[in-house]
C-alpha cells in the first residue's frame, strides 16, 4: 500500500484562501487528483483536500483574481466530484 505525502510549504499557508465542500471522494488519490487540478490554475498557490472532512482549502497568491467558478470546474475535471464554496 502506497502512502501519499506532500511536501509542506510554509509560504503556501499564507494569503487569501477559498474553502470548497467536495463530494464524491473515496480515497487519498481522489484528494491528490483534485489538488493537482486546482494547482494548475494561475493564481493558486496551493490546494489541500481532506478526504475525511470533504473540504478543499485553496490558498491564493496575494493579488490573484481567481474566480470561484474556475475552482469548482477544476474539481469537476479531476473526476466525478461536485464542489461548492463554503461560507
Amino acid at each position: 500500500m502506497a502512502l501519499f505525502t506532500r511536501k509542506k510549504d510554509k509560504d503556501a499557508e499564507t494569503g487569501p484562501q477559498v474553502i470548497l465542500k467536495v463530494e464524491g471522494m473515496h480515497c487519498s488519490s481522489c484528494g491528490l487528483s483534485i489538488d493537482d487540478e486546482l494547482e494548475e490554475i494561475p493564481g493558486v498557490r496551493s490546494a489541500r483536500t481532506d478526504v475525511r472532512s470533504g473540504h478543499s482549502t485553496i490558498r491564493l497568491e496575494e493579488d490573484a483574481a481567481v474566480d470561484t467558478d474556475a475552482l469548482v470546474a477544476a474539481v469537476r475535471r479531476a473526476g466525478d466530484y461536485t464542489a461548492q464554496p463554503v461560507g
